[in-house]
């Protein structure tokens, strides 16, 4: 695979013309990079956005539109990577829904006419294009994705083969054209992609801030070695890795709510170290080991299991790349006897009574033992109690031969307990027998820790405390697994990039002699069929009218309310796919408004403007022309959900509610079964009499 993907280096693929701009991969999107974007829209800017992109052909599919531009990402590399914007009208969509509105919870948006892909393909992705343009068959490769369910089945269309619907991007992103958004998948070089993941972020946050768009969801299921990142992250930081772009929990599954996450993060963060190891200690030395090694490194105490998590975190992203032939001591260290020079025992004496102390640890079989155990121990051999004290306090986290003597203060009992750690397959060899290595130097010299060596141990933490189920009757730490099904159940993120709670005002400006308005609309009844009175507005299943995000509309100074009117009709038009035969009837909140009458003169600053309205075509019926679509079936899980959150659900064969295969003991490794009765219909038939 190319270091970085170039149409020209890919066989079947139309050079770049001649010409062509190439922009700064690091820099795109930044305001006035390529272009400066001053519309207070979405839309506005995506169409000043793509003025500067190049017409590709075929390569997006019948009916869309596509522009490429040409990234560099290294100033003196000659291979660029492409970034392509697909314009997907509704006419060309397999469905006119999407699936992440809903899961996120935006199903009462209402369709829009447009979509907006931004895809950065991998090598093979772009292949597949080429050849699928020439009239070829691509083979369709795996997909890491934040979200699994993002497009649509390959086997639903044979034009599964064009940008929109290829798997295995670097980055696919989608808009509508509303200004909400969905990251779909992010794939960066830890999994063998050109461009590392937090490169692909900072790309996209770049765009979102510059094209203006309101609010973007991704589904957060990133992995990491077999760790899942939002897990880890939410112990370490409080949050998962997508919070360093300010991505917050949107919405959780199986009614997981942000309070319970909160609460959730908190119990696995504030757990006590010190209980860990004495309940996991006996028989799990390996977590007293990583727990001890990562203390000694800490100029801080670490107390619970956030702060180890959080400083194994913080001290991978400082360690130095990993030495192969040996990752775990510094080979250059020098080791020596260390003495103090006022010292009144000879070196011999010293050393003598460290190799008896190091044999009475050995004989404790590697377990944690006071202070006053080991120095009793070596009493039988080394009659002065003050050489005895002196090696104890000297030798601390100090490797003697082939072993490493670790020292910590029990945080439960308040007393010194020493162990032994083996690190005969680690050592240096230029480590002798015999030999005590002072503290800063041969602490720093042997915590040089490789990155494999921290991640192993941070995957072993992962894998016996935070995943196993062992514990879930341990007292304290039963709250562990639920804790973890939680975190795990909120993967729903969203990032809000422009407050709709700013812009509910009127902005005067006054030099061009326009006024921008903020408006929403309530869309009436269209005809008896919907309802008995066909005067009342469309409400949601809570009772609640629903309004639509707040558009903005840009007015002369001295426009009239029939002027508004005109351009509220006239935005939500073009944004909505159901609004195509809009008409304003009233203003909601203004209802001695008359037409004739100037605008600015009875608005306030900070008000809403809400508008109501009909449609004088029908698009389908009026569940059709939302985000949630016509919903033919009945979601009552155990967990509370009451509606389709995104996870695997089976229907009762004889009420046909749907319930999660979770919540009814069906583990997602099992089929869901040919015959399923839920627990209500199962207690039916039983009361039923007999014959």
């Amino acid at each position: 695979m190319a270091s970085h993907l170039d149409l020209s280096q890919l066989s079947g693929c139309k050079k770049r013309k001649r010409g062509e701009r190439v922009f700064r991969f690091r820099s795109f999107g930044e305001n006035g990079y390529p272009v400066v974007l001053v519309g207070s829209s979405f839309r506005e800017n995506v169409k000043s956005l793509l003025a500067y992109g190049h017409v590709e052909g075929n390569l997006a599919g019948h009916g869309m539109q596509c522009w490429s531009f040409q990234l560099q990402v290294h100033r003196h590399a000659p291979g660029h990577v492409v970034l392509f914007v697909i314009e997907e009208p509704i006419e060309a969509s397999l469905n006119h829904q999407c699936k992440q509105c809903q899961y996120v919870g935006w199903g009462q948006h209402m369709v829009c006419n447009k979509k907006y892909h931004f895809v950065l393909p991998s090598s093979d992705t772009m292949v597949a294009t080429c050849w699928n343009g020439k009239g070829g068959n691509a083979s369709d490769g795996g997909r890491l994705l934040l979200n699994p369910t993002t497009t649509n089945s390959r086997n639903e269309d044979k034009s599964s083969n064009n940008l929109v619907e290829l798997e295995g991007h670097m980055m696919h992103g989608v808009f509508h054209s509303n200004g909400f958004g969905h990251l779909l998948c992010v794939n960066g070089v830890e999994t063998g992609y050109d461009l590392a993941g937090h490169q692909i972020l900072d790309f996209w946050d770049r765009l979102c801030t510059g094209l203006r768009v309101r609010k973007v969801s991704l589904n957060d299921v990133s992995h990491k070695r077999g760790m899942e990142l939002r897990l880890i992250h939410g112990v370490a930081y409080s949050e998962p890795w997508f919070g360093r772009w300010g991505y917050k929990f949107g919405r959780g599954t199986f009614c997981v709510t942000q309070q319970m996450y909160q609460k959730a993060i908190e119990a696995l963060q504030g757990m006590p170290l010190c209980l860990l190891i004495h309940h996991l200690g006996t028989s799990n030395h390996e977590i007293a080991l990583i727990f001890s090694r990562y203390h000694t490194l800490s100029d801080n105490s670490l107390v619970t299991l956030g702060d180890l998590f959080h400083f194994m975190l913080e001290l991978k992203s400082r360690l130095p790349p990993t030495d192969h032939q040996n990752p775990f001591i510094d080979p250059i260290y020098n080791p020596g006897m260390l003495m103090e020079t006022n010292c009144r025992w000879s070196s011999k004496r010293v050393e003598m009574a460290t190799r008896v102390i190091v044999e009475a640890l050995k004989r404790a079989q590697f377990r944690w033992v006071s202070r006053q155990e080991v120095r009793d121990a070596a009493r039988a051999y080394v009659g002065d109690t003050g050489l005895l004290d002196f090696v104890l306090k000297s030798l601390g986290n100090h490797i003697v031969g082939n072993y490493l003597v670790r020292r910590t203060l029990n945080p439960v009992t308040k007393v010194l307990e020493y162990c032994l750690e083996d690190i005969s397959n680690h050592a240096s060899p230029n480590h002798r027998d015999g030999l005590l290595m002072h503290s800063p130097k041969a602490k720093a010299a042997w915590y040089k820790l490789s990155k494999f060596r921290l991640m192993k141990d941070m995957f072993y933490m992962y894998k016996y405390v935070l995943k196993d189920q062992k514990m879930s009757n341990a007292g304290i730490f039963s709250a562990i697994p639920m804790a973890v099904r939680i975190i795990l159940n909120s993967k729903y993120l969203v990032k809000d990039y422009c407050s709709e709670v700013v812009p509910m005002k009127v902005e005067y400006l006054s030099m061009d002699g326009e006024s921008n308005i903020y408006c929403t609309i309530t869309l009436k009844n269209n005809s008896e069929e919907d309802d008995e009175d066909n005067s009342k507005s469309i409400r949601n299943n809570n009772n609640a009218i629903i309004l639509q995000p707040y558009e903005c509309v840009t007015l002369k100074n001295n426009a009239t309310f029939d002027d508004l009117k005109q351009e509220v009709e006239r935005n939500f038009k073009e944004i909505y796919w159901g609004l195509r035969g809009f008409v304003v009837d009233s203003i909601a909140n203004l209802n001695n408004a008359k037409g004739t009458d100037l605008v600015f003169g009875m608005v306030e600053v900070g008000q809403k403007i809400v508008l109501e309205g009909r449609s004088s075509k029908r698009m389908g019926g009026v569940s059709e022309m939302y985000e949630c679509g016509a919903v033919y079936y009945v979601v009552d899980c155990p967990c509370g959900a009451k509606e389709d959150d995104g996870e695997r659900m089976v229907s009762c064969d004889i009420c046909e509610v749907r319930q999660h295969t979770l919540c009814v003991r069906i583990p997602d490794s099992e089929q869901v079964p040919h015959i399923f009765l839920c627990n209500r219909c199962e207690r039916e038939i039983i009361l039923l009499p007999s014959p």
